[in-house]
């Protein structure tokens, strides 16, 4: 994760009481973000993440699902974006604004979109780097051992430069350098782009174990088959804004999900990529 910005003196510093509840270890609220003070991109977004579930965000490009990570993580300074209005609270504190890596040292990881991996720099260096926070060396050689365990093709990989590996690799790595820091949350994008399918299979079954291993999770995704099949609960974004909103199942079983996220329905019957967004649009909103 990017280091922050000169202008971090005017950050809250995160440990401010917020009032979210404390079975709920995410909480934006009315979250509304503005890119060089012209460009909406996220409008009044409200997402809640249970401890210890998967939260799915499902939407097109451009819809803001980046956006609202980036607020999340504190990185819309580099991307000269700005929080306009709402709040964002992490484990019952404050986080909104919050210096980057002060986030992270609270409990926050992220594997950006395109993965991200540092490519002159082997497996093993890439992985010590994401555990930067832990200052015990026991502690980390622990953390080094379970991403291990969970990827134990990176085992065998330890050694080669990061820039080589598959793809699949790549990601692996991503998700295996953001663990390093034993985070409580972890925030994931795309996780599954560019992968074939017997990758994304065995990405998301490492989703699922990191999750059960305690880890909340916000799973951003195009793939809705993927993250529904993953996710307790579900939000879809649409230009900004939440348009649908429930639980994995009911998501799954939802007629407009069906047709437009999953390609069956009408829609998928004839070709998903001629659907509409404002079908979509005028659907949602009516």
């Amino acid at each position: 994760m990017s280091s922050a910005p000169p202008d971090t003196a005017a950050r809250p510093d995160p440990g401010t009481p917020d009032g979210a509840a404390p079975d709920s270890i995410l909480r934006v609220s009315g979250l509304e973000v503005v890119y060089r003070s012209v460009i909406l991109a996220v409008r009044g977004v409200s997402l809640e993440v249970p401890e210890g579930s998967i939260v799915a965000v499902l939407g097109s490009n451009g819809a803001g699902k980046t956006s609202l990570l980036r607020a999340i993580t504190g990185l819309l300074d580099v991307h000269h974006g700005e929080i306009t209005k709402g709040t964002i609270a992490f484990a019952g504190k404050d986080i909104t604004n919050a210096d980057p890596a002060k986030i992270v040292r609270s409990g926050v990881a992220q594997v950006m979109e395109g993965r991200r991996v540092f490519t002159s720099l082997t497996v093993e260096e890439n992985l010590r780097a994401g555990g930067y926070t832990v200052r015990s060396r026991s502690e980390l050689r622990e953390h080094e051992e379970r991403v291990y365990e969970l990827f134990p093709k990176l085992v065998e990989r330890r050694s080669s430069i990061a820039g080589y590996l598959s793809g699949g690799e790549q990601q692996m790595l991503a998700i295996g350098r953001a663990l390093m820091a034993s985070p409580r949350l972890l925030l994931l994008d795309e996780p599954s782009l560019g992968l074939a399918p017997l990758i994304v299979k065995q990405i998301s079954e490492i989703i699922a174990e990191v999750n059960r291993s305690g880890v909340s999770v916000v799973l951003v995704e195009q793939n809705a088959t993927m993250a529904l099949a993953l996710a307790d609960h579900g939000t879809v974004v649409e230009n900004g804004r939440v348009v649908k909103d429930g639980t994995g199942e009911a998501l799954r079983n939802d007629k407009d999900i069906q047709e437009f996220y999953l390609g069956t329905g009408e829609a998928g019957r004839r070709n998903f990529r001629d659907v509409k967004t404002y079908r979509r649009k005028k659907r949602w909103s009516a």
